[in-house]
């Protein structure tokens, strides 16, 4: 048996053929779990000051940075992200660009906080919400590819919090014990994702190259 070395690249037999990793891809994937990472710890201390100090200015001070690094990191993910399906992937960037432009012209023409704006303001989620559809994207893809438990209960526990609190039908314990789960299960993916092996996560580049090839024909 023939050994490998660094410049002999392993072979995976995919789908529709052979194909190799390379660093290029195996560093997307870093990035792609470094953004999500950022997420989720941005994420988790902006719910933690909610839950803990409620809507103190100090509190809702550090809410608005706290979100400028979640939604960034969300857009890294969603860049480095490989989903097959590449109308799907352009769908969740364009909802996350929705939901970001939508949360910095709220950003600059309220003069009250964001986060306060959107909480004393449910319609605004019909706009800023989109960047949460695109998280929900992501958890669902995962969910689907990967069984992970924690993004089963994601998947609809996040829509369910948003539509929860637009519709006004979530009391405002229910409400928090739904945000506190976000958090906590939004940690425990990215961290798990943290260890997961790299080929896992870029899939299988054959089926990649057949429905790159494909759409070429129909073009």
């Amino acid at each position: 048996m023939t050994q490998l070395t660094e410049s002999e690249p392993e072979v995976y037999q995919g789908q529709f053929g052979q194909f190799t990793i390379t660093q290029s891809d195996r560093t997307g994937v870093l990035i792609y779990r470094t953004g999500l990472m950022v997420a989720a710890l941005s994420f988790a201390a902006g719910s933690l000051l909610v839950l803990l100090l409620g809507n103190t200015p100090a509190t809702l001070n550090a809410l608005t940075p706290l979100y400028a690094c979640f939604s960034l990191g969300l857009g890294v993910s969603l860049v480095t992200i490989h989903i097959y399906l590449a109308s799907l992937h352009r769908l969740l960037q364009i909802f996350w660009l929705i939901g970001g432009i939508t949360a910095g012209v709220l950003a600059l023409q309220n003069s009250e906080a964001l986060a306060l704006t959107v909480y004393n303001h449910p319609v605004t989620l019909l706009g800023a919400g989109f960047t949460f559809a695109a998280l929900t994207g992501i958890f669902f893809k995962e969910a689907f590819c990967f069984n992970r438990f924690e993004t089963k209960l994601l998947t609809p526990l996040v829509p369910v919090l948003l539509l929860g609190h637009l519709t006004g039908v979530l009391p405002v314990p229910v409400e928090k014990t739904l945000l506190a789960g976000w958090a906590i299960l939004f940690l425990v993916f990215a961290l798990r994702k943290a260890f997961q092996a790299i080929p896992p996560d870029i899939g299988d580049k054959s089926v990649f190259d057949y429905l790159h090839q494909q759409r070429s024909v129909e073009a």
